[in-house]
């Protein structure tokens, strides 16, 4: 712009007085100064109107002098006259907070100029902008406030932003930038504390620097193919960290692209999942497989054995399912705790792992039940017979080497349950006959093997029928008592008791049938308690005669019912309520109770002893006593069994058996009597032998107690 030139101070030529020429040039110059100004002022207003940013005047007071039209679209208005006809004063319309407008005069008075005051503005419809203001405080040609007014609230937004990602960068996940040639830019915190890398080693790398080697080509080239495509990927993957360690992560991979569409940089957002891999397994382990034993579990054997049978059927490669059940499983717990069951269990399934081929499955099913399948036994049913075959005697022959538990020795046994299958039959039907040939094992007399046959399903049926009414038998009354004589070489001691099942449609059932029910399903204990209070009862009605008031009878005590914990307690009740004299009482426990703990069994023993009852060890010989064991128990009688005496005329090794169970017995001061003695030829050598006590047919079969009565009292 053209400087103004100096005004003239000849008031004599602005009078008229100089010359015509020299007045024309003043004119001139003046009227050309005019047109400069217009122009500058045209040029600022078009500047004002149309800057980018709003501008605005006013006064000390606070009122709005002009604004431009950036100003007004700012805070909402179409025009700058309804901005001026609402926003007259700053303090009380534009600056939201009367505060924020005091500490804005101050800052402006005391230094007469502010670059970037930052505050809030109330645009039109009630919201707030925030302003970044540049202000200037003019004191002529009057005091005059102007400011150039930047709306920043958008900008604010965007760091805010910038902040919040910041804050996500640094989160918890690992995060990793590429650029579009996966070379990594940038890597946060969580990045290097998962893989161990730090930003140092890892920016400059590719991601193929935690590359684990567990994956193909093929699944990293997919990868990249849904890169590619989608622009994205997300899924499990194994890395390594920086010390070898293999570990599972959950990635996402995002593609960023720019406004022409082409790769830009990529984005990976991860997370290390071993614990929930972890977590995952356990569940696994949980859900498919025996805490126990670790052994697989029912599900898990389901689900191999559905899989086996289809590929049986596809093959023509015929099968076998074993089905174990250990035998006398439950005595042990009784007698020894359910801890030592537990470790016989773990002790059976490591066996059983031990005795089958590794693609073979070995799994427990519950309690003391294993399962075995055996895959491509051959393709005729002889082959898979012959194949089964030598794998039961694998089995049978780790079974039966002696096992520890708890300083206790034990020789395990199992009954096994066979059935092939050749594919095509259901899970259920091979289970089931498995389960039938089970039982038919144990029918047969435990320790033994067999072959499903369609023939079990009859017995099968019978004794779960006979189970069933077994359960009711004693509280319909539908049990009775037989009485054996017991004699010495001059008179009738007393009697056996035994046990007799009255069923009102079967008639009189054997012991044989029911009793190893009543063992299996605990029936035997609160049928035990009823044979004592029965017995005690007989002793009571003996006592009044004075033929029969010395008599002794003899009871049958189980393992099972003698482990019970209140055994000696329950025992001593029914003596003191029924008054008998405890001597005339004598408990029978078998063997198989010395399997438990010795030293308890002894001291339930001593308690029942100083109280007068006597004791006899019934079936001896039979069993797994041991001499050291023996000289423990307080008992006054050994009993010798049948099996031995029936053919000690003919046989000279049971013959020597008996005689030194005789010697043997005397040497400990203890008495002996024989049972199923049948023949005087048999008592003649027993009596030779020093055996003065006897039972058995020879003196009078089992009888109720009214024939007992009948034939032995009163005859």
């Amino acid at each position: 712009m053209k400087k103004p030139s100096k005004p003239h101070t000849d008031f004599k030529s602005l009078l008229g007085l100089g010359t015509q020429s020299t007045r024309k040039t003043y004119y001139a110059e003046l009227e050309a100064n005019l047109v400069d100004l217009e122009t500058e002022r045209n040029r600022y207003k078009s500047l004002f109107d149309h800057a980018r940013h709003g501008i605005f005047q006013a006064d000390l007071d606070g009122k709005v002098i002009n604004v431009n039209p950036a100003m007004a679209q700012m805070c909402g208005f179409n025009s700058v006259i309804s901005f001026q006809k609402n926003y007259e004063s700053l303090q009380k319309h534009l600056f939201v907070s009367t505060n924020e407008y005091k500490r804005f005069i101050k800052e402006l008075e005391s230094s007469e100029k502010l670059d970037n005051f930052e505050t809030s503005f109330c645009s039109m419809s009630g919201t707030e902008l925030l302003v970044s203001i540049s202000a200037t405080l003019k004191h002529e040609p009057q005091h005059l406030i102007e400011c150039f007014v930047k709306d920043i609230t958008k900008l604010k937004e965007a760091e805010h932003q910038l902040r919040i990602a910041a804050t996500a960068f640094e989160s918890q996940e690992g995060m990793i930038i590429t650029d579009q040639n996966k070379v990594i830019l940038r890597v946060n915190k969580a990045f290097s504390r998962v893989t161990g890398y730090s930003a140092e080693e890892a920016i400059g790398q590719t991601p193929a620097l935690l590359q684990s080697g567990q994956h193909t080509k093929r699944f990293y080239d997919q990868m990249n193919e849904s890169l590619s495509t989608k622009k994205y990927w997300q899924g499990e993957i194994w890395n390594k960290r920086k010390s070898g360690e293999i570990y599972p992560e959950y990635l996402t991979i995002t593609a960023v692209e720019s406004e022409d569409g082409k790769v830009i940089n990529y984005v990976g957002a991860f997370t290390d999942i071993t614990n929930i891999k972890e977590s995952e397994a356990q569940i696994h382990q949980y859900a498919y497989f025996d805490t126990l034993t670790g052994l697989p579990n029912r599900q898990s054997l389901m689900d191999s054995l559905s899989k086996i049978l289809k590929r049986a059927g596809r093959t023509s490669k015929q099968g076998a399912l074993l089905f174990l059940d250990l035998d006398n499983f439950k005595s042990v717990n009784d007698t020894h705790g359910h801890s030592t069951g537990d470790l016989l269990l773990k002790k059976v399934a490591n066996r059983l792992k031990g005795a089958i081929r590794e693609t073979d499955i070995v799994a427990r099913l519950g309690g003391d039940e294993f399962i075995i399948i055996l895959e491509d036994m051959g393709q005729n049913e002889k082959a898979v017979i012959l194949n089964v075959k030598e794998v039961i005697d694998n089995i049978t022959s780790v079974l039966k080497q002696s096992v520890i538990l708890d300083q206790f020795e034990y020789h395990a046994s199992c009954s096994i349950g066979v059935t092939p299958f050749k594919g095509g039959e259901s899970t259920e039907e091979v289970m089931q006959r498995g389960d039938m040939a089970m039982y038919q094992a144990k029918w047969s007399g435990k320790n033994t093997c067999r072959f499903y046959d369609p023939e079990i399903l009859v017995p099968q049926f019978h004794m779960a029928e006979l189970e069933l009414e077994l359960r009711n038998a004693l509280p319909k009354s539908q049990f009775i008592l037989f009485y054996q004589p017991q004699f010495n070489t001059e008179q009738l001691t007393g009697a056996e008791v035994l046990l007799r099942w009255q069923h009102p449609e079967r008639g009189l059932i054997s012991p044989v049938e029911f009793i190893p029910i009543a063992e299996e399903t605990g029936l035997i204990v609160p049928i035990g308690w009823w044979i004592i209070e029965s017995a005690c009862q007989q002793l009571i009605e003996w006592s009044k005669s004075e033929s029969t008031s010395n008599l002794q009878l003899a009871v049958n005590v189980s393992a099972r019912q003698f482990s019970q914990i209140n055994f000696v307690e329950q025992t001593i009740s029914i003596l003191e309520q029924t008054k008998i004299d405890p001597n005339l009482l004598k408990l029978e426990l078998t063997e198989s109770v010395l399997l438990s703990d010795v030293n308890e069994i002894v001291t339930k023993m001593n308690k029942l002893r100083k109280f007068g009852i006597r004791f006899s060890l019934d079936d001896f010989g039979t069993g797994y006593s041991s001499l050291s064991n023996l000289k423990k128990l307080p008992i006054e009688q050994l009993k010798i069994d049948q099996s031995f005496v029936r053919d000690i005329t003919t046989d000279p090794d049971d013959a020597e058996i008996v005689q030194t169970i005789i010697a043997m017995a005397y040497n400990l001061g203890l008495d002996v009597i024989a049972e199923g003695v049948e023949t005087i030829d048999q008592r003649e050598f027993l009596e030779l032998s020093n055996c003065l006590n006897f039972q058995g047919y020879l003196f009078g079969k089992p009888l109720p107690i009214e024939i007992f009565t009948e034939q032995l009292l009163l005859s």
